[in-house]
C-alpha cells in the first residue's frame, strides 16, 4: 500500500492548527483517525504511527496539540525534552483540546475520501489523556488511550479530573497500561475501569505484565516489544469493529 503523507493545515477559529497527514494512495472513501501525541510533540514516532495506521486503510491525521505555545515543536525522549513537554502539558486547557480535535474531525470531514460516520482516535502518554477527553465528542465511535497519566485525578485547567466526564463518552473506548508505570498506579487503572463499568461505556482494559510507561514507543528505552506487538493488533480491532 503506497502511503501519500503531507503536512497541512487545520482551521480553527483563528487557530491555525499544524498537522501531519497520511493516507492511501487511492479514491476509495476511507475511515479516519486522529493520532494525538505524547508530550514530545508530532515527532518521528507520532508520525511513523500515523502512517502504520493510514497503511491500513485509514485517512490519518496528527494535528499539534502544542500549537497555542509552541509551533512546530517537537523532541527527542530525553530529560530536557520531558522537561519541555510537561511544561507545555501544564499549560494545556482541557475545552481547548476538545476544540483542536472537533476542529480535527471537521477538517478531516471536509476532505473527500473520508467517510463522514464518525472518527477512532489513539492517543499516547498526555495524548492517552487527551484521547479519553476527546471520547466524549459525539463523532468518535473508537478511542485507544495508551498510559494516559493523571486521568483519573487531574484534567488540564479543570477542577475536577477527566475521569468524571466517563459518562459522557459516545463511543467505544480501550484502554492500554503496564504495570510496571509508575505515573499510574494500578488503582487509578482499577478506579477508570470501575467508571467505565458504572457508565455503562463499552470499553476493554488491558494490562501488560512486563511493560513500563510509553512501551509502544519503538524509540524509548521502555519500549517492550511483546506487549507493543499485541497492543497494536488490538487497536486494530476495535478500529475495524467501530468505525
Amino acid at each position: 500500500m503506497n502511503i501519500i503523507t503531507s503536512d497541512v493545515i487545520i482551521p480553527n477559529q483563528d487557530l491555525q492548527i499544524q498537522g501531519f497527514l497520511a493516507q492511501p494512495d487511492t479514491t476509495e472513501i476511507l475511515p479516519a483517525v486522529i493520532v494525538i501525541q505524547e508530550i514530545f510533540g508530532v515527532n518521528d514516532h507520532i508520525k511513523d504511527v500515523t502512517c502504520r495506521i493510514a497503511k491500513e486503510c485509514y485517512i490519518a491525521i496528527a494535528p499539534a496539540i502544542y500549537q497555542r505555545q509552541a509551533p512546530n515543536f517537537t523532541s527527542g525522549y530525553t530529560p530536557k525534552g520531558i522537561e519541555i513537554g510537561r511544561k507545555y502539558k501544564d499549560n494545556t486547557k482541557a475545552e481547548e483540546l476538545l476544540s483542536d480535535i472537533q476542529a480535527t474531525i471537521n477538517y478531516l470531514y471536509q476532505l473527500p475520501n473520508v467517510k463522514k460516520t464518525g472518527v477512532g482516535t489513539i492517543g499516547f502518554c498526555f495524548g492517552g489523556h487527551v484521547v479519553y477527553l476527546g471520547a466524549t465528542l459525539p463523532d468518535v465511535k473508537a478511542t485507544a488511550s495508551f498510559y494516559g497519566a493523571g486521568i483519573a485525578n487531574w484534567c488540564p485547567n479543570e477542577n475536577f479530573a477527566t475521569i468524571e466526564r466517563t459518562k459522557d463518552i459516545k463511543g467505544k473506548i480501550n484502554c492500554f497500561f503496564g504495570l510496571k508505570d509508575a505515573s499510574i498506579p494500578e488503582d487509578q487503572v482499577k478506579y477508570i475501569e470501575r467508571e467505565l463499568q458504572i457508565a455503562n461505556i463499552p470499553h476493554q482494559i488491558f494490562l501488560y505484565p512486563d511493560a513500563d510507561h510509553g512501551f509502544f514507543c519503538d524509540a524509548r528505552a521502555s519500549y517492550h516489544q511483546e506487549s507493543a506487538q499485541d497492543a497494536w493488533q488490538k487497536v486494530l480491532e476495535l478500529f475495524k469493529e467501530m468505525i
